[in-house]
């Protein structure tokens, strides 16, 4: 379907500590069309500096309690201006929502199993997929990186859904010491023989690292790539991304309508 913009009213804003934050705002319209990976284009209504809207991952899909849709979250990091506004919004503000945008995930089925690599607030588009997996029986385990065990945010809602959870921390604070790369390489050299896609999100560096080392284990991997984008719509090239498929040159493609997710094999790193 396509995407919608409408002035979302905000439902709640809860602060995860004093840079993170979960925004939810009432876009049932967005929500009906949203698919795991997807995002949306979001700025307080009437602000004009910063001009631009700003990409945000869907984070949840927003149910009253008869399961009806009421609207998404966002998973914000207090970064710059924007990210800032969005941080210090209070419920009945109106926010400019746009989307759901570009292509999605592709869900895997068992007996194959699902593993999600999140970096930082890379772990945004990852709770509609894990609630996906979770309604068709897909093993899935998170692996979950932080600089510290206090910004390993939603551990009780993914634990919920029966995802396993292999924790990394760079202070070693909580799960492994160091990056979340680490427990993935040594779960990749045993995995099973029904293998496993690779789902990764997070900073570009950690994504080369991910889809690089599924590839030496000759799994597959979908990576969802972090870009700035002017409009989400693919009118202004500010978010193209080099890629080749199988032996044709490498080409630019623009992220929000031939992403953010990618074939992890395809995107070109070097």
């Amino acid at each position: 379907m396509p995407p919608v913009d409408v002035d979302a009213t905000v439902m709640a804003n809860l602060r995860l500590s004093r840079e993170y934050s979960v925004l939810s705002l009432a876009a049932p319209e967005v929500g009906a069309r949203t698919r795991p990976g997807q995002f949306v284009m979001l700025k307080p209504a009437g602000v004009t500096d910063p001009l631009l809207r700003r990409p945000f991952s869907v984070f949840e899909i927003l149910r009253d309690s008869r399961g009806a849709i009421t609207g998404v979250s966002i998973l914000n990091k207090r970064a710059g201006r924007s990210t800032k506004r969005l941080y210090d919004l209070e419920v009945g503000d109106v926010v400019s929502c746009l989307g759901p945008l570009g292509l999605p995930f592709t869900p895997v089925s068992a007996p194959r199993q699902a593993w999600m690599v999140a970096g930082g607030v890379g772990l945004a588009p990852f709770a509609t997929l894990a609630e996906s997996l979770a309604a068709s029986g897909t093993p899935t385990t998170l692996f979950y990186g932080a600089r510290t065990s206090d910004e390993l945010f939603y551990l009780d809602f993914f634990g919920r859904l029966g995802v396993t959870l292999v924790l990394a921390t760079e202070d070693g604070g909580r799960g492994v010491k160091g990056r979340v790369t680490a427990p993935l390489e040594q779960a990749l050299k045993s995995v099973g023989a029904d293998g496993a896609m690779v789902y990764a999100c997070g900073p570009e560096p950690m994504l080369e690292a991910v889809a690089k080392l599924a590839a030496r284990y000759h799994q597959p991997s979908q990576v969802s790539v972090e870009r700035v984008m002017g409009c989400g719509l693919g009118g202004c090239y500010s978010c193209v991304v080099p890629v080749k498929h199988g032996n044709e040159e490498a080409n630019l493609v623009r992220s929000c309508i031939s992403g953010p997710v990618f074939d992890g094999a395809e995107l070109v790193w070097d």
